[in-house]
């Protein structure tokens, strides 16, 4: 029987409501817009909070997807998953759209920042907020990567697998110092090789739906 009580854990009540794309090319500019205005240094968690959580343009799944095949092509991993996402549903005009919503406002910041950050680079302050901002990257890429483990439960690959995965990727990067794309290639396409078997074995149960 299925449970419909109305205290489930918040993600399980995400993932109930319908994801909608965006309504138009306007819509798109400015919820991509809003995202890179927020991302300072990691973009994840932000893109997760803004695409998922408010927009619900991507529920969690499809949004772990995406991100992983935006991350393993070549370029910013936020501007790929927009030209994915653009693309998707509103075609090349909102692949083009999106990048310009990432892009155009960070741009004019950052050009008047630099204008004016040699003179105050060296002032106490301006050292303090910069690696005060660092330390509020970090815990907003954990909490997002602990928000979205809960889709990973569900991986037909099983939670094992999942786990050997991130903690291997973790331990070559982090404490080997392999380079990213080594890792990329080596994990990533042993998870893909591992999680295609899965589902080539997977029994296909008939009536699943009813």
């Amino acid at each position: 029987m299925k449970n419909t009580s109305p205290h489930k854990p918040v993600s399980d009540r995400l993932d109930e409501h319908a994801c909608a794309p965006p309504s138009s090319l306007s819509a798109l500019f400015w919820g991509f817009s809003m995202l890179s205005l927020q991302g300072f240094g990691g973009v994840m968690a932000v893109t997760q909070r803004e695409l998922v959580e408010r927009r619900r343009w991507l529920s969690r799944d499809e949004f772990l997807e995406d991100w992983a095949v935006a991350q393993v092509l070549p370029g910013p991993n936020v501007a790929n998953l927009g030209v994915l996402l653009g693309d998707r549903y509103l075609g090349w005009r909102g692949a083009l759209t999106s990048l310009l919503g990432l892009f155009l406002f960070p741009l004019v910041i950052i050009t008047l920042l630099a204008m004016t950050f040699t003179t105050f680079q060296h002032l106490p302050v301006v050292q303090g907020a910069l690696k005060g901002m660092g330390l509020v990257v970090v815990a907003l890429i954990l909490t997002t990567a602990f928000k979205l483990m809960a889709a990973l439960r569900a991986h037909v690959g099983g939670v094992i697998f999942c786990v050997i995965s991130v903690v291997t990727s973790f331990v070559a990067v982090a404490i080997l110092r392999f380079p990213l794309v080594w890792v990329l290639l080596i994990v990533g396409t042993l998870s893909c090789l591992w999680t295609y078997r899965c589902i080539v074995a997977a029994p296909v149960v008939e009536g699943s739906d009813t």
